[in-house]
């Protein structure tokens, strides 16, 4: 069995001490219910309860469930006979309980009331596809765009604006505001503000299967984006992505989209406005009005039924909203950092390829391993630069962290004028100056073993033949090429003899004897 991330199973014992089904846990985390099922089992054989101890890292609730020998056995359950239970619960007063009670009467380690429960209704589902909902007060906040836009004119410029809205389950109190875009950090917010609006969180926020909520969507299993998942963990609530094609299961906020379309949208057509916070204010009102607004169909409104029922079964607001914080997962490359927002951000050298995940705040990027924060770092501009931490870095490469070029070309300067032009066009004639340190810094050591006049002379050296290397500065040095080549004049006189001419004399000629 493929094993989860601590974290999603962390956020199971969460979710199912809040009173959550297998299905709903395995949809809010993208994971199939009997992985969710097996791993509830193995921390109930290990004595964990939520909320788990604040000293229980990940590695040890890792080995606390996966002990040698440890996790529960399957066992072979007979099946029900679902077409019996079909006729038995049309008689009067009989429930699945009592018949799930005299399944289990025979067999004691069949299947549990929830599989058992949720066997028949899959059964059931072949037979009558349509499903009705019951919604429970404080269970369901139903979210999704509306598919008409509001104008604003900003500098000039018609914007569109989407329509954010928001529904809970039991008493239809309707939440809606304008957002520039439907990217993630919009729809974020629009959450917030809308947990914000009814005082409280519900134990489920069901939304359509949106790019920016849903990472990939699925008929069985979606997967919901990391930082929406994070969002719903600070507000103790889960995350249920609507079945594709399915509006049924979103019929709620599809009939309070289409009121509010009708109610804000349709009154708003005619008003102008030129800026954000205006259309919103105007759309308040609206809402109030909306939410005040009796039924006819139950002599009451939807602002009452929200006191009456969905209020006190809302959980509390936490002390503090949900900051934003994109997380995007990345593979550390080959330099040790991960690129985030055109920024490169160190890591420890030791997860050269692996796997993390980045978790990037206004102000603030961390980095996660396993569950663990490798790495932390204050944002920086997209400049496409480096942001490095000296304890990430090698062994090898810490001996250069605290050179410069501009301290490269200080010290050559002080070893010599020659020293100091090589060092100059090391540096200038990279495209980066960084590829050059490890030349430079070869040819400035060189003085431990040297006179700073030969090594200077030696770069002088080096200039004039186009050597731009350590290794050529080395070489010189050697053999020797440093030192001044001795003047011609001061070998001695010069040679007279007949058979020798002076340069620039025309040879004689071989023929000329022939004239005489």
């Amino acid at each position: 069995m493929k094993r989860l991330p601590m974290r999603k199973i962390r956020d199971a014992l969460r979710l199912r001490a809040g009173g959550l089904s297998m299905r709903e846990i395995g949809a809010s985390l993208g994971v199939g219910q009997s992985t969710i099922c097996d791993y509830l089992k193995r921390a109930a054989r290990a004595g964990l309860v939520w909320p788990l101890p604040e000293a229980l890292s990940e590695a040890a609730l890792d080995a606390t469930l996966f002990q040698p020998g440890g996790g529960p056995t399957r066992s072979v359950q007979a099946k029900p006979v679902w077409p019996t239970i079909h006729r038995e619960l049309r008689r009067k007063d009989v429930t699945l309980a009592l018949l799930w009670e005299e399944y289990r009467a025979p067999q004691p380690d069949g299947y549990g009331y929830s599989r058992f429960c949720e066997l028949y209704r899959r059964w059931e589902g072949r037979l009558a596809p349509t499903m009705r909902q019951h919604h429970v007060a404080g269970e369901r906040m139903f979210v999704d765009y509306a598919g008409a836009t509001i104008p604003v004119i900003e500098n000039g410029t018609v914007r569109q604006a989407p329509l954010f809205v928001a529904a809970l389950g039991a008493s239809n109190y309707t939440f809606a505001e304008a957002t520039w875009t439907q990217t993630l950090p919009d729809w974020i917010g629009s959450h917030g503000r809308a947990l914000a609006w009814c005082g409280g969180v519900p134990a489920q926020i069901v939304s359509d299967n949106l790019k920016s909520g849903v990472a990939r969507a699925c008929f069985y299993e979606p997967a919901v984006n990391r930082t929406y998942a994070d969002m719903a963990t600070h507000y103790d609530t889960a995350v249920v992505p609507a079945r594709p094609y399915k509006p049924r299961d979103k019929a709620k906020v599809e009939v309070a989209v289409q009121v509010a379309q009708r109610w804000i949208v349709a009154r708003l057509r005619h008003r102008r406005f030129f800026s954000l916070a205006e259309l919103n204010a105007a759309i308040r009102e609206l809402v109030v009005a909306l939410n005040d607004r009796v039924t006819r169909h139950l002599g009451t409104s939807r602002r009452q039924l929200f006191e009456d029922l969905e209020r006190p079964a809302l959980k509390p607001l936490p002390a503090a909203p949900y900051v934003y914080a994109q997380w995007q997962e990345r593979t550390v490359g080959l330099d040790y950092h991960v690129e985030l927002d055109r920024h490169h951000y160190s890591v420890p050298h030791r997860l050269l390829r692996q796997k993390v995940w980045a978790r990037a705040t206004e102000k603030t990027v961390e980095v996660f391993h396993d569950g663990q924060r490798v790495a932390a770092h204050l944002r920086s501009p997209p400049d496409r630069r480096h942001t490095t931490l000296r304890d990430h870095m090698p062994s090898s490469h810490r001996r250069y962290a605290d050179w410069t070029p501009e301290k490269i070309r200080r010290v050559a300067a002080e070893i010599g004028p020659g020293t100091e032009a090589l060092v100059e066009a090391i540096l200038s004639e990279r495209s980066h100056p960084e590829q050059g340190f490890r030349s430079c810094l070869g040819i400035l050591r060189l003085a431990r073993t040297h006179a700073p006049e030969r090594l200077d002379a030696a770069c002088q050296r080096a200039l004039e033949i186009g050597a731009r290397s350590y290794t050529s500065v080395n070489s010189i040095l050697k053999t020797r090429l440093d030192r001044p080549r001795p003047d011609p004049a001061a070998d001695g006189p010069a040679i007279s003899h007949p058979n020798m001419r002076r340069v620039g004399d025309a040879p004689p000629s071989r023929c000329a004897g022939y004239f005489h």
